[in-house]
């Protein structure tokens, strides 16, 4: 029986093969597989050419920098990604079809974002498409996990145990908050500037984070 303020429940009774074939651990295993390697992928785009005299590796290190800085955003993307993957996942009993599905799309967004991470060190300071394209992989990627956690919370054959509403409105949160930033930054990329898009970006991060340790202090989140 489900608490007050508690959504979705597990159903007893399944028989072992029936957690067996539905079981998340393989999805979990292949996750963290494509979090690893995506995380791996956005460093082969930094590096400086051998052979050099002072005066161009001292050019060629400064050219490094805007790579650096795209990396260090993408490395805190994917990783709140995966921590956002994680923590839905200690919910999930059970997966099905669509729910694999959604989680599998996911992963294709994670896995296309070192590309768009190039784009946007390469021509983010002066073409939109970079920036776009960049907010429509990050905005994917949330929107795909945000339906998931709906569907394991709708279904209760799939969630391990209720979720107490404050702690589902969290993680809605997070991932529609995500989704706002990005539609945000490719606005302001087409009608401001893409740097200031770009911008945008790199001051939302830190923001984003900041809001979440407020809404855990605050009681919002639990676990």
């Amino acid at each position: 029986m489900r608490a007050e303020g508690e959504v979705g429940s597990s159903v007893p009774g399944a028989s072992a093969a029936e957690e067996a074939r539905g079981s998340p651990s393989r999805l979990t295993a292949l996750s963290d597989g494509v979090y690893a390697i995506a995380l791996t992928l956005l460093v082969l785009n930094i590096s400086v050419p051998a052979g050099l005299e002072h005066s161009q590796f001292v050019h060629a290190l400064r050219d490094v920098w805007p790579r650096l800085g795209t990396y260090g955003l993408s490395f805190a993307v994917i990783a709140s990604l995966w921590r956002d993957h994680r923590r839905i996942f200690q919910f999930v009993a059970r997966v099905d079809d669509a729910s694999v599905l959604l989680t599998l799309a996911g992963l294709g967004a994670v896995a296309l974002l070192p590309f768009p991470t190039t784009l946007l060190s390469d021509y983010g300071g002066r073409e939109p498409q970079a920036v776009t394209f960049y907010a429509a992989t990050i905005a994917a990627a949330n929107l795909l996990y945000l339906l998931l956690f709906v569907r394991i919370l709708r279904h209760a054959r799939l969630c391990s145990r209720p979720v107490h509403r404050r702690v589902a409105q969290g993680v809605a949160m997070d991932h529609a908050g995500t989704i706002l930033i990005a539609a945000a930054t490719a606005a302001v990329a087409w009608t401001v500037s893409p740097t200031a898009g770009l911008y945008l970006w790199l001051a939302a991060l830190p923001c984003g984070i900041a809001a979440r340790r407020m809404r855990r202090r605050g009681g919002q989140e639990s676990g």
